[in-house]
């Protein structure tokens, strides 16, 4: 008995060298990512676009991948991982070298177009960490990619804020920073991965059925693996949302420009690597994912009422005058001279000044992140012991699409929402939808065994 249980508590944890370098990999090729994410609302707004087009921006890589990446993680269960991976990472090099030589709009849309094609990375490195993990550590181990993506936050912005005073403000830099980056995830993938794909089972290709819509709906047909991908695309529109209008959101609110941003990403990439590189593991340990799966849904809800709400209050530090400047091409901003004629996006004014704002928000900070942490993680383990092996790769692949569709959905609704009811609205949308889906989950998940 004594054996067995020692033999079980192994089992239990996570093997970290196998982890490591997997996770090394995603979090250099997620810190090109994060350097511009912060980055596009401005990049866009120095070419005059209001927050509808900027939404379209943001929609336009997520897109893409609705296409990729259920395509590409059903040929990683044909293939291997490692080389659709290292597919996956060329496409985005070669975005982010179309972004840093960008001198009009339509070329950021086709940098993002040309990378969301191609953008895998996620979807098939979580099908690396299934392959290596147990049914009892596997949301530990999916929750270190969102760790990555956390740490990214952290390095990610300050690289961008170095980089963009190093070089006046121009939004070039960056991007060509990123494809560096990328192009190191490139070579230590080639080096350092090695192949997991389970060699049971292989998946042919050539019934059409491999990779179709009928395979898509026949996998939204299983009762619960169909619920929980629905719930991740519903809540994935609140938080894709709540992401990728954040920078929108300060800079109507609070007047921060690209620089002033970094604050915010880097204290959401401290609590995130908390969560995920930490906490997940023992909480889907000790109250399964189900329970972390609503307590995620309760805490989102939390923190985007709170975000919602926060008063427009500019730092101490805020200059109306260098905030329009920036974004007005002055600063050597890409685009046409002057690439705007009047600023799209309302900055706050002079008139009240403090740290109450800045407070409110780094505070609403801490749920949203925790709730954003915990859900995708617990989503795709619970998904992984829904269904067989050899479809691990698939099923993986169609979450990250569907995921990819709410992150194309997100950021048009919210930036109609923004533009045309206010920067409040898109998040108090956002809490609805998770409040909503709190209510469905306990009925939901009332007919299952625990976990």
């Amino acid at each position: 008995m004594k054996n067995n249980a020692v033999a079980t508590n192994t089992e239990d944890k996570l093997d970290f060298k196998k982890i490591m370098p997997v996770f090394v990999i995603i979090l250099i090729d997620l810190l090109g990512l994060t350097i511009i994410i912060p980055l596009m609302s401005f990049y866009a707004a120095s070419f005059g676009a209001n927050a509808t087009t900027i939404g379209l921006l943001g929609a336009a890589y997520p897109a893409m991948q609705v296409i990729g990446a259920p395509v590409l993680g059903r040929l990683s269960d044909r293939f291997g991982r490692k080389p659709i991976l290292i597919i996956s990472q060329v496409g985005t090099l070669i975005g982010f070298l179309l972004l840093g030589f960008s001198n009009a709009i339509w070329m950021l849309f086709a940098a993002r177009i040309l990378d969301g094609l191609s953008g895998a990375n996620i979807s098939t490195a979580q099908a690396v960490i299934s392959d290596i993990t147990t049914e009892k550590n596997r949301t530990q181990g999916l929750g270190l990619i969102g760790a990555a993506f956390g740490l990214g936050f952290v390095v990610g912005p300050v690289i961008a804020f170095l980089s963009l005073a190093a070089s006046g403000n121009n939004y070039h830099v960056p991007a060509f920073v990123a494809a560096g980056f990328s192009l190191i995830s490139i070579i230590m993938t080639s080096v350092l991965l090695k192949e997991t794909r389970p060699v049971i089972k292989k998946i042919s290709l050539t019934d059409r059925k491999e990779i179709s819509l009928q395979l898509f709906f026949a996998t939204l047909k299983k009762p619960m693996v169909g619920f929980l991908l629905v719930m991740l695309f519903v809540y994935q529109i609140a938080f894709g949302g709540f992401q990728q209008l954040l920078s929108l959101f300060t800079l109507n609110r609070l007047g921060l420009n690209a620089s002033g941003n970094s604050i915010i990403f880097v204290w959401v990439g401290i609590l995130v690597v908390s969560v995920q590189g930490y906490f997940i593991g023992k909480w889907s340990r000790r109250f399964g994912e189900m329970k972390l799966i609503r307590f995620g849904l309760a805490m989102l809800v939390a923190g985007l009422l709170l975000t919602a709400l926060t008063p427009r209050i500019p730092p101490p530090w805020y200059s109306q005058k260098e905030v329009t400047t920036e974004l007005s091409g002055s600063r050597n901003l890409p685009g046409e001279t002057p690439p705007t004629q009047h600023l799209q996006i309302a900055v706050p004014s002079e008139n009240k000044k403090g740290l109450l704002g800045l407070g409110w928000l780094l505070l609403a900070m801490v749920p949203a992140a925790i709730g954003g942490g915990v859900l995708q993680p617990s989503v795709n383990s619970l998904l992984t012991r829904k269904v067989f092996i050899e479809e691990i790769g698939g099923t993986l692949g169609i979450s990250a699409a569907l995921l990819s569709a709410a992150n194309a959905l997100a950021p048009v609704v919210g930036g109609a929402l923004f533009q045309n009811l206010g920067s409040s609205t898109p998040y108090l949308f956002g809490a609805i939808l998770c409040a909503s889906l709190f209510l469905v989950s306990k009925r939901a998940f009332s007919n299952q065994p625990a976990n």
